[in-house]
Parts: C-alpha cells; sequence; structure tokens
C-alpha cells in the first residue's frame, strides 16, 4: 500500500501531468489529428507557464506554509522530533551534502531549539528506503558533528511516513508536550495525524518556500514549479489521510 500510493502521487504531480499533456499531443499529430495536437500543445504549454508563475505558485502553497506560524521562542519541553526527509549516502561526500537540503534545514532548526535547553531528548526518524542506512541514522550522524550529545538522542529507524511516525513516537512522548519540526508545507497535515492519534506537538516548521523573490528571473522559473510540485504533494497528502481515517 505505501509502495501503491507514492507510485501514484508521482504521476499526479505538475511535471508528469505536464508531460502526459505533450506525449498527448505528439501522439494526435503522428496520427494526423493535427487540431488535437495544437489543442494539447497548448494546453501543456498554458500548464507550465501557469505553474512556473511565482504568484500562482505562491498563492497554491502559502496556505499549508500559514496554517503554523514559526516558533520563535523555545518552550520548555522534554523532546524535540525532526521529521524525516531524504538522503544519500556516499562517504566521498560531506555528511551535508548526504543529507537533503530539507533534512539539513529541519535538523537546523530543530538544533536550534535543542540548544537552548537543558536535559532535553532528541528524536530523529526515517527508514532507509532503497538506501543502505536509515535517514534517521545520517540524521543522528549530522546531528552529532553539529554539536548534540549522542546520549541526548533518539532514533527511529523504521517509520515509512509521517503517520507512522507519530505512531512510534506516542510510545516515547506519550501525552507530554514537544516541539514538532518539519516543513513549513509539511506541517498542517503532520500536525493533524500527530494530534489525531493523541499527542501534544507544538509546531516549529522551517524552510519557507512561498515569498517573493525580487528579479525578473523570479517570476518566472523551475523554483516556481518546485513550490507547486511540495503543495501538491501535501493536499494530496491530506486528502489520502482522510481517506484512510488518520486526520
Amino acid at each position: 500500500m505505501f509502495l501503491l500510493k507514492k507510485f501514484i502521487s508521482a504521476f499526479l504531480l505538475p511535471i508528469p501531468i505536464g508531460i502526459f499533456l505533450l506525449f498527448l499531443a505528439f501522439i494526435f499529430l503522428i496520427s494526423n489529428s493535427y487540431k488535437k495536437a495544437k489543442v494539447f500543445s497548448i494546453l501543456a504549454l498554458l500548464w507550465f507557464i501557469l505553474l512556473s508563475n511565482q504568484f500562482i505558485s505562491n498563492a497554491i502553497l502559502s496556505p499549508l506554509e500559514n496554517s503554523h506560524k514559526a516558533l520563535l521562542e523555545t518552550p520548555n519541553v522534554n523532546y524535540i522530533l525532526v521529521l524525516g526527509s531524504g538522503h544519500k549516502s556516499d562517504d566521498n561526500i560531506s555528511i551535508t551534502s548526504q543529507v537533503k537540503s530539507t533534512g539539513v534545514n529541519r535538523l537546523v532548526e530543530g538544533i536550534r531549539h535543542y540548544n537552548k535547553l537543558e536535559n532535553v531528548k532528541f528524536i530523529v526518524s526515517g527508514y532507509s528506503g532503497f538506501d543502505e542506512n536509515s535517514h534517521a541514522s545520517m540524521q543522528e550522524k549530522l546531528a552529532i558533528s553539529l554539536g548534540v550529545n549522542p546520549n541526548d538522542i533518539i532514533r527511529l529507524d523504521t517509520p515509512k511516513d509521517t503517520y507512522s511516525e507519530a505512531i512510534e513516537v506516542k510510545k516515547i512522548v506519550d501525552n507530554q508536550a514537544f516541539i514538532l519540526v518539519t516543513s513549513a508545507s509539511h506541517m498542517k497535515r503532520s500536525m493533524l495525524l500527530f494530534q489525531k492519534v493523541g499527542l501534544n506537538p507544538i509546531a516549529a516548521p522551517t524552510q519557507n518556500l512561498a515569498y517573493e523573490s525580487e528579479g525578473y528571473s523570479s517570476y518566472f522559473n523551475s523554483e516556481n514549479l518546485r513550490k507547486v510540485e511540495v503543495a501538491v504533494h501535501e493536499y494530496l497528502g491530506i486528502l489520502w489521510s482522510k481517506i484512510r481515517g488518520q486526520i
């Protein structure tokens, strides 16, 4: 079910849909259906132009990112949880490059709060996927290199998604309040999932993307398309969680 969910969602993202429209245009073109080929070519062009626009991409993503404000002051808690992201093990490059930028960003935000507290446990999470190492182990390695005491780290090596992370964390923190660190776009779904299982997370969103950049190149570029991809992934995740009764 997990792999099926990932497979289906991958084809519902903006770029695959745009490529599918171009594919249909090509099929109609070689079938001598020039009018239909023209229609789907125009649709594909408009699709990519609109979704690569800064105003449109921010409008799609900002409702997710604005659901919870940044945690500027650190509350007194016993646990900090940094949700998993992605990585690629490679001993020939720095650990900061092996962990994807999303994971690094989340970890740094977690450490920012960790440094302001005493006697706090630092929870990292994430399974291995197709890699030899779990994401939690890579986050642990990076956290230690950035000054986190190894004795303060709790690793969750098995969770494959946010819901399974919530289930595992429940076994550790029970009903205690804790700081939950994840990307701003992912925070809405995360809070709903964690609260549904009876947890009391304090949102600490990071890596906000829906902001206006200056410069002519910022109005139409691939970064804006990436924002839409992130947003669609989250909206699909929320829909799937509702269907499954997880939120």
